[in-house]
Parts: structure tokens; sequence; C-alpha cells
């Protein structure tokens, strides 16, 4: 929740306005959307239950499940006069000519820093080709040469075990570009890797065929909520879910307990499939990142 609270500034443009059926109709449907989608990590979360792929988005990245369920209309549109009681009226949001919408003054002078940075990575990634064959390593070089019960999912068994796991990074070209990735190598893998990201270069080396950094295009909507509408911040929510998914499935951890057949990324085959889903999903990344640039630039980043 954002405390901005409502104000009487200018806002650069008038807006269109949205009447209240518009609205509160664009509104139930993204409760029931984002609702199916959170029912089972909230189910588990009530039963104390653990899920080693459906609950990461829910710790790695800092947006609850109740702020994944508000809605906003975002930046570019208003809403009508008498429109607000019941929906984002404690955001940042101004009064404008028959109603009100986001305050973009208000909202940079707390956000202009992350505008600008999001803007210029998502640009620069855009303008990059897709480097695919990474082949998830990124996973297997979080747990190589550790010790049983180390891994981070200790709970779940290698597939390969730990010598099966270490044979496969050693005979394998290893060049994770991702700094978010990287920085849980093991100290025995990080000189394995081909390059050396840090957060300072993320603008020069993330790159659109990254599994991580598309799932990353979530924590960007929604870092510039409420001018991201909600329903761009879901689809970058589920497009983050079903990379996760691939992310595991190709990961040395057995996950068949839990209904994931493996992408053995150590085969032929399995090299094949990885490349082909991480193609599909850099086509849908590239339209988010170009969804969420519109939002930047309607910001003035």
């Amino acid at each position: 929740m954002n405390p901005c609270g409502t104000s009487t500034q200018r806002v650069p443009q008038r807006w269109p306005l949205l009447e209240r059926d518009e609205w509160t109709e664009r509104e139930a449907r993204h409760h029931e959307r984002v609702d199916a989608m959170l029912e089972g990590h909230l189910h588990r979360r009530r039963h104390g239950i653990a899920h080693p792929v459906e609950d990461f988005l829910f710790t790695y990245y800092s947006h609850r499940p109740g702020q994944l369920r508000r809605w906003h209309p975002g930046v570019g549109v208003g809403l009508a006069r008498g429109a607000l009681p019941t929906g984002p009226g404690d955001s940042c949001y101004t009064e404008v000519p028959g109603g009100v919408a986001l305050d973009v003054d208000r909202f940079l002078e707390k956000r202009g820093t992350t505008v600008a940075f999001v803007s210029s990575l998502l640009r620069a990634v855009n303008g990059r080709p897709a480097h695919l064959g990474c082949f998830g390593l990124h996973e297997w070089a979080m747990v190589y040469r550790l010790r049983p019960g180390e891994a981070r999912h200790s709970q779940v068994p290698l597939r390969l075990g730990h010598e099966g796991t270490d044979r496969v990074v050693e005979s394998h070209r290893v060049r994770c570009s991702h700094f978010d990735a990287y920085r849980f190598f093991t100290d025995e893998a990080r000189p394995r890797n081909e390059l050396r990201p840090t957060r300072d270069s993320q603008v020069n080396m993330d790159q659109p065929g990254c599994l991580h950094a598309n799932m990353d295009l979530y924590k960007w909507a929604y870092k510039l909520a409420p001018a991201v509408p909600s329903e761009l911040v879901a689809d970058c929510f589920e497009l983050a879910r079903d990379v996760r998914e691939l992310d595991m499935r190709a990961s040395p951890y057995d996950l068949t307990e839990y209904g994931y057949t493996p992408v053995r990324i150590e085969t032929r085959e399995g090299k094949a499939e990885y490349t082909a889903a991480q193609r599909r999903f850099a086509e849908r990344a590239s339209g988010l990142r170009s969804r969420l640039l519109r939002v930047c630039e309607l910001l003035g980043g």
C-alpha cells in the first residue's frame, strides 16, 4: 500500500477517465484471476507446508499476496469523480478535471530514481539479441561441490547425486550474465563462470534470453506500482511463475514427487527442450518489457 494520499497538484495532461462500472469490472476480473493464482500458496501457508517451486515468488520477491491482489488502473488513465471511494484511494492520486488520476509529480518525487533505472535497464535488454543455450546451469552452480544437506533445497534430493551434479558443471561451459543468479554460486563454482556480473554492471549485462532477467520483470512491475496497471503486474507474475517452473525442472533437483518431469539438460534432447522453452519465454518477455517501457515513458522516463 502506497501512503501518498490524495493531493490537488497539477498532473502533466488530461487523462481519459474510467467510470465506476468500467473500473469495478476490471477490478473484479483482476481479483478473480489473482485469487486463482494465489490459492495454492495461501493454502500451504496456512498449513505450514513448503513448496520448492511455487513458493519462490513469495519468498524471493518482496511483493505480498495482498499487494498483488490490489487493483490500480495505472498511469495514463484516471477514475471519474465519484468512482474512487472503495478503490485505490490511498495511493498517489490527485484531482484532475472530472475525477482523479495518478499524481505523476508526487510519484516521481518518491520513485524517480527507480523509474530511471528500470527504464534504462529495460531499454538496454530490449536492444540486445537473446543469447540462448545456458541450459539453466546457474542452478547447478549453486550446489557445485556442496556436501549433502548443504543445498538450498536440502529436503529435495539431487537427481544425479552430488558427484553426478559436479560432473555436469565441470563438463559444460558456464556463462551466467545475471548477478542475482551468479551471487548464489558456490565459492567453488564462481571461478568457472566466464562472466563476472555485478549489481553495477546489470544494465550492461542482462540479456533477453536470460530466465532470471525475464522473471525479474515481475519485480520491476511491482516496484513501479501503482503507476503500472495491476493487470500488467499480474501478467509479469504469471510469466515469472512459468519461468520458475522451467528453472527448477532443468535444475539438478529431483522434483518428481511434486509432479514435475525433469528437463535433462545433461542430454542433447534436454538441451533442445530447454532452449526451445527459453526462446518462447524470451518472446513473451519482450512484449511485457515493451509494455513496462510504455509506463516509464508516460512517467517521463
